[in-house]
């Protein structure tokens, strides 16, 4: 049965507080058409009419809440630094991250954030033994089809956009494996209702991902770059797992919301 506004773990969408932990600048050409990482993901979440608020710190200059108390959830970004890096901020960030599990605070994580929540969890990260993944990416989803807005039962492949040449090399101790492919086998998991992390890029659009691929072009090889940049034109799964997102928070995993779905939901 779906939960109500009276079920004790339900969070309404219009009081829900998220915290962006914001990872990474946008390179000067994608700042005046995106503005910042996290605008991505404020699009994302208004495009499926999330009415809630969101509030933005930049981890990467060493912005924190005073306290994560108030916020139902935190998101943390990609990332260009490596996940399991030395570097300071990136340190700190473990810390926190660290002390947020400890505290069973809902977290969500994306890419570098889907890496890093992994490597506190206990689980090896570190480069694709196969490379860069970027363009448009299918995976097999191993949650419930409802979960994607697929009817009971169907099978629910998953196209993302993706970009990364890090990743989590093994299952965290006490996840759900919920997304895979032969390239990258622990592509989402779940820990219980606590944690949600996804490696590709609900929140990318073709133009972001152009973009990343034309900076790259000269190291990703010819073949390489023509291959991904002509995945962009299909269609992806941005605004369904946006979706999920929003109710894993509200519901958690196992919850009765979780499967509550738009059906147009590629884009």
């Amino acid at each position: 049965m779906q939960p109500t506004l009276s079920h004790p773990d339900f969070k309404s969408e219009q009081r829900m507080r998220l915290c962006i932990l914001e990872n990474d600048d946008l390179d000067p050409p994608m700042v005046e058409r995106y503005t910042r990482v996290a605008s991505l993901f404020e699009r994302l979440f208004e495009q499926v009419g999330y009415q809630g608020t969101m509030d933005t710190f930049s981890a990467r200059h060493g912005e924190y809440p005073d306290s994560f108390a108030p916020y139902d959830a935190v998101l943390l970004t990609g990332s260009r630094a490596d996940s399991f890096s030395d570097e300071p901020w990136v340190v700190t960030l473990r810390q926190q991250v660290t002390r947020l599990l400890q505290a069973q605070h809902t977290l969500i994580g994306v890419c570098f954030g889907h890496q890093l929540i992994a490597h506190c969890l206990g689980a090896p990260v570190g480069r694709a033994p196969q490379g860069w993944r970027t363009g448009r990416q299918s995976y097999e989803w191993l949650g419930q089809p409802e979960q994607l807005g697929r009817s009971p039962g169907a099978q629910a492949p998953m196209a993302l956009l993706a970009s990364h040449q890090d990743q989590v090399l093994a299952l965290p101790p006490g996840a759900t494996l919920l997304a895979t492919q032969p390239e990258c086998p622990v592509a989402a998991y779940a820990v219980g209702d606590q944690v949600f992390c996804i490696q590709p890029h609900p929140e990318f659009t073709p133009e972001m991902s152009a973009f990343l691929l034309n900076k790259r072009r000269a190291h990703l090889g010819e073949d390489h770059y023509q291959r991904s940049m002509g995945s962009l034109p299909e269609p992806h799964d941005g605004l369904a797992l946006a979706r999920f997102m929003i109710q894993f928070v509200q519901y958690g995993l196992s919850g009765g919301g979780a499967g509550v779905m738009h059906r147009n939901d590629r884009k």
